[in-house]
């Protein structure tokens, strides 16, 4: 990696998740920014809070996790939060509160000056589900420069998400990730057909996309780039909860392509991160120290 940090951008929601034993910090983004903070990016969130206790929390926990806080506004309307049920084997199922401070990002100058200095930006459906934080999150990864990764996590959360959110997203974007249940979901949508593989080839040639990144939880992941294929099997771990693996692949691809190393060098320092993410409790772990090499 050059001596220069690389700016990494988390664009949309922050919340917290309200487990059944209390509340700790997350959304899809800031988990993003603040796993490419811990490993070692410049990273910043572009979001809003409430004026509220909730909203002290969030900026608190994001700058305990070395992420900028500076490009997140802060609103009338409440801080956002999710309430999360894990079933017997870990994995989450979600409710969320609606017209949350994430619902009204804004545009500004400030905004401007940060994507044009971008080197990558990640963003996903949720934090799209009202117009006007839609409108600056397309906005912000048009200003960021045409070298920048500009990554669609898609995160699909029913009900809010639609169809043209979905395609506006694509069009945008030139690094696509999602997991095997989002897949088909996107497939059908474009109306395309085959394996995994193959699908992912299609879409990358539909939409112009540099890279497709398909994680399958305890089966690994799948990457494809151009002709390119990385398919790894998968780490094994003892699943405390998956919130937030995924977003811990992504930072740490995003890192990996940033850095230029091999695809499946990629895919496997990345499988291992999800791995020893799902294997603690909470979204946004302090990384062990083996996984910052």
């Amino acid at each position: 990696m050059n001596s220069v940090k690389p700016v990494i951008v988390g664009l949309g929601e922050v919340l917290w998740d309200v487990f059944p034993d209390g509340p700790r910090f997350g959304g899809a983004p800031a988990n993003y920014a603040c796993h490419a903070a811990g490993l070692g990016a410049d990273a910043h969130m572009v979001s809003a809070v409430g004026r509220d206790e909730l909203g002290e929390k969030a900026l608190q926990a994001l700058a305990d996790r070395r992420v900028n806080t500076n490009s997140i506004q802060q609103s009338e309307h409440p801080t956002g939060a999710v309430y999360i049920k894990l079933d017997s084997d870990g994995k989450a199922s979600y409710e969320f509160l609606e017209n949350t401070a994430w619902d009204h990002i804004h545009w500004s100058t400030d905004l401007e000056r940060l994507a044009s200095q971008t080197s990558a930006v990640c963003f996903g459906t949720l934090g799209q589900r009202s117009d006007e934080s839609k409108q600056t999150i397309r906005r912000f990864v048009d200003a960021t420069p045409a070298s920048c990764l500009r990554i669609f996590d898609i995160n699909l959360r029913p009900p809010f998400y639609d169809d043209s959110t979905i395609l506006g997203s694509l069009e945008i974007a030139n690094i696509l990730k999602l997991n095997d249940d989002e897949l088909p979901i996107v497939a059908a949508l474009v109306g395309i057909h085959g394996t995994d593989c193959e699908i992912m080839h299609l879409l990358a040639k539909r939409f112009d996309l540099q890279l497709v990144a398909l994680t399958r939880g305890p089966r690994g992941a799948l990457l494809v780039r151009g002709a390119e294929v990385s398919d790894h099997p998968g780490i094994s771990a003892a699943v405390v909860d998956t919130v937030g693996a995924g977003d811990a692949f992504t930072a740490s691809l995003t890192l990996g392509l940033l850095s230029g190393h091999e695809l499946d060098a990629i895919n496997a320092r990345a499988t291992r991160v999800a791995a020893y993410v799902c294997s603690q409790s909470g979204a946004t772990p302090a990384l062990a120290k083996e996984l910052l090499d």
